[in-house]
């Protein structure tokens, strides 16, 4: 990743022009996208498990909550052995949420109400059971069912080493010996869990396969794919050692697993299976790849609509960090006639209300916070409840501030926090098991949502079962909760939604404003955002006389009730005015 850039104080006022090249009219330009995990958001038939007729009978609530459009983390015939990431069937629906008619009847739904539907696509690896995997295991060496992924011979005297020194990203090593009976059996690179077995995306079968699935999802009326690992489909010509040792969040450019130049005609081709059914189909690119340079090249009018902005989300509480990342994404997408995304929470990341909840040093002391992108667990220094809600509140409305296109993670718009006392025994992430617990992982992240503080389960299930337990808190968090009350986390959510379109922000573009140390300030349009990252209060100007405001600047908005107090903008808070 790229080395931040310093604060903004004494700098001039810089500008971004807006997204005006190509593909200036499409939907997705400037968006806000709401991330469905289905196994936690919402139980319709009681066994515990998330299921598209949950989604389907809330889509009044995101309806509601003003998003345009859900994107769908995978649902499809899997073994589960990495939540759904491990396919085994990629055009059918899994038991555990449903049935293609449910699909349907979902995608219905939500189009009758004018959401758009986006889903994943997990194209670097199958499941083992899927059937090219077990054709391959029972098929000899040099196979064409084996050329479908990537099987080599072992190193050493008789193949008992792995072919190279690769880890997986779930721990342990990347490759699996297959048991064929045969004298030097071979291996199988998976680079996440060994049930989840690379493709061989030099293999024109693979490249077609893909394409039919796309056209399958496109005729059943999806509006885009989110596209898992998509910097991960090509890997370097003769599969040498990695030398950087252990892997990065962010990929390094001498990394031969990853962001190989070849994974860019296989979206060139997506791209024109996209452009077969017109209407402003997207795929958007989970690319953990360096830079936002290295970014920007799945984004050129040819290939991919968007990629997400991973620097953006890893910048933390800190003014410099994230002014670079805002600054460094515009101005790689503008290069490429691109749209920019912003994320603060997913499924694979700490909740950001825990997050950005360390009592550290803010930006104003030249320390940023940790990232804490792997997991809390019940031994690790734990966040600052009161005060990772009153950042992750100010950040997000910094980030619908921004142009570009907004992405949302379910139940940020309660301030869920991360779960981190799960007990061992209930974690079901591939990263604790395969490390033995060393690393957390993501299942704080993801436990079920609360709808209902009297309900069972919290309303997410009328049987009260949940696949992984929901802390007693969770009561307090409810949508019933907050739905309605001023100054409530949804409501702020609500609020910031539907001035981003009336103000047409997502279309507009950043012009910073000198600052004090530890204050992001920037104008968007008629909209001025000011973040205070300091600890202590900063004065907004002289016309700023708080809710009644004057000619000069309302308050049109603030992060967390008494934002601003005798015209100064308290620590850990931002405001959006009104400029006029």
């Amino acid at each position: 990743m790229s080395t931040p850039a310093t604060g903004s104080n004494g700098q001039l006022p810089h500008q971004h022009a807006g997204h005006t090249a190509d593909r200036t009219k499409a939907w997705w330009r400037d968006a806000v996208i709401y991330q469905i995990y289905p196994r936690s958001f919402a139980d319709s038939d009681g066994d515990g498990m998330g299921d598209l007729g949950g989604v389907r009978e809330h889509l009044g609530d995101l309806e509601a909550l003003g998003v345009d459009a859900v994107w769908l983390s995978p649902f499809f015939p899997s073994p589960q052995a990495d939540a759904g990431y491990d396919v085994a069937d990629y055009r059918d629906v899994d038991p555990l949420f449903g049935t293609l008619d449910d699909f349907d009847a979902l995608l219905a739904g939500a189009h009758q109400r004018g959401l758009r539907v986006v889903i994943d696509l997990v194209p670097n690896h199958t499941s083992s059971k899927h059937v090219w995997f077990t054709a391959a295991l029972a098929a000899a060496p040099g196979s064409r069912e084996r050329n479908h992924y990537v099987f080599r011979d072992g190193r050493g005297e008789h193949g008992e080493l792995p072919p190279n020194n690769w880890p997986s990203q779930f721990g342990g090593p990347a490759w699996t010996r297959v048991d064929d009976g045969t004298a030097n059996p071979q291996w199988y690179l998976h680079l996440f869990d060994a049930g989840q077995p690379d493709l061989n995306w030099d293999n024109p079968e693979v490249i077609d396969e893909f394409q039919d699935i796309l056209r399958f999802w496109l005729n059943r009326g999806v509006d885009g794919f989110r596209v898992d690992v998509a910097h991960g489909l090509v890997k370097q010509q003769g599969l040498p050692d990695v030398t950087s040792g252990e892997h990065d969040a962010l990929s390094r450019l001498d990394d031969p697993r990853w962001d190989q130049p070849g994974v860019h005609d296989i979206y060139r081709g997506w791209h024109r299976v996209l452009e077969g059914f017109g209407g402003d189909r997207m795929l958007v690119a989970e690319a953990w790849v360096a830079d936002a340079t290295r970014r920007a090249l799945y984004v050129r009018p040819d290939e991919m609509q968007q990629a997400f902005n991973f620097g953006y989300l890893m910048a933390g509480w800190d003014t410099a960090s994230v002014r670079h990342a805002i600054d460094d994404a515009l101005g790689a997408n503008d290069a490429v006639g691109a749209t920019t995304t912003w994320v603060l929470s997913n499924h694979d990341v700490v909740r950001h209300a825990s997050r950005l909840g360390y009592p550290v040093p803010a930006s104003d002391q030249g320390a940023p916070a940790p990232t804490w992108t792997n997991g809390i667990g019940p031994d690790d220094p734990k966040p600052d409840d009161e005060l990772g809600l009153s950042r992750a509140r100010a950040a997000t409305l910094g980030m619908l501030a921004l142009p570009g296109s907004a992405y949302l993670y379910q139940g940020e718009e309660l301030g869920l926090p991360e779960v981190t006392d799960l007990a061992p025994e209930v974690r079901q992430d591939p990263e604790f098991l395969r490390t033995a617990g060393a690393v957390i992982g993501r299942d704080g992240a993801r436990v079920p949502l609360p709808w209902d503080s009297g309900a069972p389960a919290f309303g997410f299930s009328p049987s009260g079962r949940s696949w992984l337990p929901q802390p007693a808190s969770f009561a307090d968090y409810a949508a019933n909760e907050q739905r309605g009350h001023p100054g409530s986390t949804l409501e702020m959510y609500r609020a910031a939604i539907d001035l981003r379109r009336t103000h047409r922000l997502g279309a507009g573009r950043v012009h910073w404003n000198e600052a004090n140390p530890g204050v992001l300030d920037f104008t968007n349009g008629e909209v001025r955002v000011v973040m205070n990252m300091s600890r202590s209060p900063q004065p907004l100007g002289d016309h700023v006389l708080g809710d009644q405001g004057t000619r000069d600047q309302a308050l049109l908005l603030e992060s967390s009730p008494g934002s601003v107090i005798d015209g100064q903008l308290q620590p850990d808070r931002c405001v959006w005015l009104l400029v006029g």
